[in-house]
């Protein structure tokens, strides 16, 4: 058989399920547009200019950059169990000088370094 002769048939009852599917879909699609429309009607409108925040009057808030060490450990003759533990906090660090490098070798992986 060749194929400009043959004839593809498609039976009534397919063809009448694939038409009536194809409304659904795009009826489906109609109104899930139109709830979305609905749904965003509902919504409050975005914030006029004059109700958008502004900066301080004393003008930009900047980065405090601050070196910080972590509080001492408590020392006791006896073990310490976790409730008996205060919180871990900090303290702001007497010398704000960075923290030296002693070995100058990195400790992240491609450090670029030949490894310890």
């Amino acid at each position: 058989m060749e194929a400009s002769t043959s004839q593809l048939a498609v039976s009534s009852g397919t063809a009448m399920f694939m038409l009536l599917t194809g409304i659904i879909v795009v009826a489906v699609l109609i109104g899930a547009f139109a709830w979305g429309r609905w749904i965003r009607a509902r919504e409050l409108p975005p914030p006029r200019p004059d109700e958008q925040p502004h900066l301080p009057p004393e003008g930009a808030v900047h980065e405090i950059r601050e070196y910080r060490e972590p509080e001492e450990m408590p020392h006791s003759d006896s073990r310490l169990l976790p409730h008996e533990l205060k919180n871990s906090s900090t303290h702001r660090s007497p010398s704000q000088e960075p923290p030296a490098e002693d070995d100058g070798d990195g400790s992240s992986f491609g450090s670029g370094g030949l490894g310890s």
